[in-house]
């Protein structure tokens, strides 16, 4: 039986009016992976603001939904590329919403989860010290994710400053999601409990400056943007990640603890490797003139 195409003057007016309606409701996929992304950084700010000693599992949560936000900023992209729907718009509400996901919200909780219990930010004492340094560089982790964000934003393929395999496979400096998954791993490995002693204070300070001048590095991070969702993969590959799933649900602090810290180290490691591999040339020095 032969389906023959009907001339436009036989045409219905919902057979050309339905396709028009789809092509523009695909746009709203990305949009709105991207709002749910917005949506549990307002719920990582509230737990924060709501979180005390004596309710640390506020702190918990407010880790928990970043961890949720940065698994709907890796949909929203991907989404968007499989549908074809990218668009200026999508690009710039996800920095907006990365911004607040993923710089205001982990700054927030890492001042909050580790340094407004070790006392008033006033004061010359050790504790108070350690106050003043940590708002000062939870602040500089705000600044440098946005100017990450900037950064990315402005360049079309940045190349980092230890070129192997630069492109798409690879971040130049570490993605503001991976800093703030940092920061939430640490804060869900402590089930929320908040420090509450002056040293380990000025660890976590030294910790979250580490993630902020990584950020605004140029050394190169994988991205994982070459793995294809589209394109046929082993059988092993479905079993490995049902594994992965299933360790996060059942162990989920010090797996995504090591997650995390991996991959924040394996951006040090690249770096450390090249130069090993790649020595500076020696010193040019002029022959002598000739007599």
């Amino acid at each position: 039986m032969r389906f023959e195409r009907k001339p436009a003057m036989f045409r219905r007016e919902t057979d050309i009016v339905r396709p028009r309606s789809f092509r523009k409701g695909i746009y709203i996929l990305p949009s709105l992976a991207t709002t749910f992304n917005i949506a549990f950084g307002y719920y990582a700010l509230w737990h924060t603001f709501v979180g005390s000693p004596a309710e640390p599992w506020h702190y918990d949560n407010a880790a928990k939904a970043i961890g949720f936000a940065i698994l709907f900023d890796g949909l929203d992209g991907r989404i968007a590329r499989m549908t074809n729907t990218t668009s200026d718009f999508g690009r710039e509400l996800d920095s907006l919403a990365d911004v607040i996901t993923f710089g205001v919200a982990p700054a927030m909780l890492a001042w909050v989860w580790g340094f407004r219990q070790l006392g008033p930010i006033t004061g010359h004492d050790l504790a108070a010290r350690t106050v003043q340094v940590g708002a000062i560089l939870t602040f500089a982790f705000l600044i440098a994710g946005a100017s990450r964000l900037a950064r990315f934003n402005i360049q079309s393929n940045p190349q980092p400053s230890n070129p192997g395999r630069p492109g798409k496979r690879y971040f130049v400096g570490m993605p503001i999601p991976a800093a703030a998954g940092c920061i939430a791993a640490v804060v869900h490995f402590g089930e929320g409990d908040p420090i509450d002693t002056w040293w380990i204070g000025l660890l976590w300070a030294i910790y979250v400056f580490s993630a902020a001048l990584l950020m605004v590095s140029t050394w190169r991070f994988y991205s994982f943007k070459d793995i294809d969702l589209r394109s046929p993969h082993p059988f092993r590959v479905v079993i490995l990640v049902g594994l992965m799933v299933a360790g996060i649900w059942y162990f989920s602090r010090p797996l995504l603890l090591a997650l995390s810290v991996g991959y924040l180290l394996s951006g040090v490691v690249i770096r450390m490797m090249y130069i090993f591999r790649h020595p500076k040339a020696p010193e040019y020095k002029q022959a002598p003139e000739a007599r």
